[in-house]
């Protein structure tokens, strides 16, 4: 079957099938039928405010039902959704509204929009206007990601591939038309991606407000909930749930758990290999780029423990020195990929400059290695490794020993200044109390070197990872930074 535009492969789920439930959320539901008409009344909602193909549209909706039809009304136009958090603060959603130069921001009132045309939250269009199908257009770019805001420096990642499909695809292991689980914040690309796949393949898109972790098992045994996509910070807090409440859920409809927006963990892993089965835990590693990517089932993780997988869909990996060298099996440096396309041919960046090599490789930012099987296994981001003493320390591989422990909640690790050492290892924990650093010392003596140990410690209250398992590792060191600078 040829290629479809994003809203013909809706609108032939719709006529299929058009009863079915396509979208729940919040106890809230709509059928194929209603996101169709309703999205098309919002397209034209949109193009009165001038909204024309190849525009930018930014949304700054939380997970809801609304986001999903402000999604398929921006492809109806022919335009280009580039979805942001709906509770970024004002200086950082400016600074990504003058990047992006959108016809319209939905989400966000006019007087808050950096000028730009803007809907508030809760609009609804006329009933004047009509939900009758619109004229088939293809988006030339089927997302703008926003990306950057924790550096200060925002970007737009625009996906070179145009807004088509194959209706009939069932990507990454997902069953024809099944229950798919959207547990993340849509404006992070893993999400966005889930769940427009999922309508464009005629599944159902089960998608959570907020990530919990309770909730979520819920979800899966009520919805018999057959493909899921988790980032390890989640992933955590449903293997921190009593046993009893995790065992106690069907969860036989699963074929799929897929872990990725983070190295996980190799205990964690293991613990959900123990739990559900190696067939059905996965793992993938990309970015928003697309210039590369890995997979990894759970099985073959077992005999490769600790890796994010081999390449996939033709793309090429090299481990790479600092002086251009190629590394060989073992040697640590920065992961580059090549896409079957070539340079260029995945996507291009508003904002930024790619980080690529003379002979068009490019990088994610990524220190790793790969073993003599070709199996990548990743040890931190470049930006963040600290060398202390004249080693080095990659902050995951702490997080990781210290998320181990029963009551560590979240963790992040960074370098602060050192007279003596250049920088010293500082870990920020968020636990379940008691739990006191001499306790993390003597389990951190079981999982790591003695260089490694952090030599200071601080407990917080508050979670330091968000929904997307993401965290702000330099936002954290500059606040430290700061009060040490008072």
């Amino acid at each position: 079957m040829p290629l479809l535009s994003y809203p013909a492969a809706l609108a032939l789920h719709a006529r299929r099938d058009p009863g079915r439930v396509a979208v729940v959320c919040a106890g809230e539901s709509l059928t194929r039928e209603a996101l169709d008409r309703r999205s098309s009344r919002l397209a034209r909602a949109y193009a009165e405010r001038g909204v024309g193909e190849g525009d930018r549209v930014v949304i700054a909706l939380g997970n809801s039902i609304a986001f999903c039809e402000a999604a398929f009304a921006t492809w109806k136009l022919g335009a280009v959704p580039t979805p942001i958090s709906a509770a970024l603060p004002e200086r950082e959603r400016t600074a990504l509204l003058e990047l992006a130069d959108p016809a319209l921001v939905v989400g966000v009132a006019p007087e808050a929009s950096a000028g730009r045309p803007g809907l508030p939250p809760g609009f609804e269009p006329g009933p004047a206007l009509s939900d009758a199908p619109l004229p088939d257009r293809t988006s030339p770019h089927c997302q703008a990601i926003a990306s950057g805001g924790s550096t200060g420096r925002p970007k737009l990642i625009v996906d070179a591939n145009p807004a088509r499909c194959d209706p009939h695809e069932a990507q990454y292991g997902r069953p024809p038309e099944a229950a798919v689980l959207v547990p993340g914040p849509l404006h992070h690309t893993g999400p966005f991606m889930v769940m427009r796949m999922t309508f464009l393949g005629g599944g159902q898109v089960i998608l959570m407000p907020r990530f919990d972790a309770s909730l979520a098992l819920e979800l899966i045994e009520r919805h018999r909930v057959a493909w899921v996509n988790f980032v390890p910070t989640m992933m955590q807090r449903i293997w921190r749930l009593p046993a009893a409440e995790r065992e106690a859920r069907d969860l036989s409809s699963l074929h799929v758990v897929m872990a990725s927006g983070a190295p996980c963990p190799a205990w964690l892993k293991r613990a959900w290999i123990e739990w559900l089965g190696a067939e059905r835990i996965w793992e993938a590693y990309g970015g928003t780029e697309r210039i590369g990517g890995t997979a990894i089932s759970g099985s073959e993780w077992l005999l490769h423990p600790g890796s994010v997988g081999r390449p996939t869909g033709g793309r090429k990996l090299r481990i790479q020195a600092e002086d251009g060298r190629e590394l060989g099996p073992g040697e640590v440096g920065e992961v580059y990929f090549m896409p079957p396309g070539g340079p260029g041919s995945t996507y291009r960046y508003v904002g930024a400059e790619a980080r690529s090599a003379a002979d068009g490789w490019e990088t994610l930012g990524d220190l790793g290695y790969v073993d003599e099987a070709g199996f990548l296994y990743l040890v931190d981001r470049r930006t963040d490794m600290i060398v202390t003493g004249g080693a080095n320390v990659y902050p995951a591989e702490v997080e990781a020993a210290l998320d181990a422990h029963p009551r560590v909640r979240s963790s992040a690790v960074i370098g602060l200044p050192d007279d003596d050492l250049g920088q010293r290892v500082h870990a920020i924990v968020e636990a379940v109390p008691p739990l006191d650093e001499a306790e993390l010392r003597r389990h951190l003596a079981e999982h790591l070197a003695r260089s490694k140990v952090p030599r200071s410690f601080e407990f917080v209250d508050e979670p330091l990872r968000d929904d997307a398992g993401k965290v702000r590792r330099s936002a954290l060191r500059e606040a430290r930074l700061g009060r040490l600078a008072g």
